[in-house]
């Protein structure tokens, strides 16, 4: 595939991912939205299909890795030149940045009304005015629409639980071509990358919220960081490392315990 593919596939893919994740997200989380309070399976499941559309979209025109960990995993095993790494990732997050925005725009007037509902104002401080930027919450109210949080705030744990759910993505992505006589599995691979999402959303998603892809978590921080929304709150920075970090380091060691004893 050209680099021109490469490019195209990655960003509209996880663009798409994006958008519909994060949608799904926002639906629950705002309140003036006609899904407000649906809960975490309603949120597993749109992720779930947020993947299974953009997979589809772009695995016969990038291969849909949509994720740098996947891309590295891929790497590690084999089946991705090492040269095509940075395009892909570099798109991903083009990708991703695109989404969150994506995920605003659709969302625009519930975010406006969320974020200035007397209620959230009581609950989350706002950050508008303050002089020590230290004293600003670390997580605005709905910074979660856009990227992960842990519930209970423990480096090592966090990191161990996003690095052991990203594992099973990429270990259950590389273990298709053992299937099929070797073949793979073709295009019922993105429906069961699908559910394996849905399944680590629901059985490991709880600690941490499950960012298991560096540009799905770090892109739409950004854009959390940069988007004109009243009393948002923080971007939570100081956590950021550890949804980016994590999913490379189980992407490695998938593709590493792959090469070991499944290959």
């Amino acid at each position: 595939m050209s680099h021109y593919d490469i490019f195209i596939g990655e960003m509209v893919g996880t663009a798409l991912l994006l958008l519909l994740g994060g949608g799904v997200v926002a639906g629950v989380v705002l309140k003036r939205s006609k899904s407000h309070g649906a809960g975490w399976v309603a949120i597993s499941f749109g992720w779930g299909l947020a993947v299974l559309t953009g997979a589809y979209l772009a695995t016969g025109v990038s291969g849909a890795h949509l994720n740098p960990a996947v891309t590295l995993g891929l790497a590690i095993a084999g089946t991705t030149p090492w040269g095509d790494v940075p395009l892909y990732m570099a798109s991903q997050l083009l990708g991703a940045l695109i989404g969150a925005t994506l995920v605003w725009l659709t969302y625009m007037g519930q975010f406006k009304a969320h974020l200035t509902d007397p209620e959230i104002l009581a609950a989350q401080p706002s950050v508008e005015g303050l002089v020590d930027q230290k004293t600003a919450p670390k997580a605005g109210p709905v910074l979660g629409i856009f990227s992960t949080g842990p519930e209970i705030r423990h480096t090592a744990q966090n990191l161990l639980t996003e690095i052991i759910a990203t594992f099973v993505l990429v270990i259950a992505i590389l273990t298709q071509g053992l299937n099929n006589e070797g073949n793979g599995l073709g295009t019922l691979g993105a429906l069961i990358v699908a559910l394996v999402v849905v399944g680590i959303g629901l059985s490991l998603g709880g600690p941490t919220g499950y960012a298991i892809n560096p540009a799905r978590d770090l892109g739409p921080r950004i854009v959390h960081a940069l988007l004109p929304l009243p009393n948002k709150g923080g971007s939570d920075w100081t956590y950021a490392w550890i949804p980016v970090v994590g999913p490379l380091l189980g992407g490695a060691a998938a593709a590493g315990f792959f090469n070991w004893a499944l290959k």
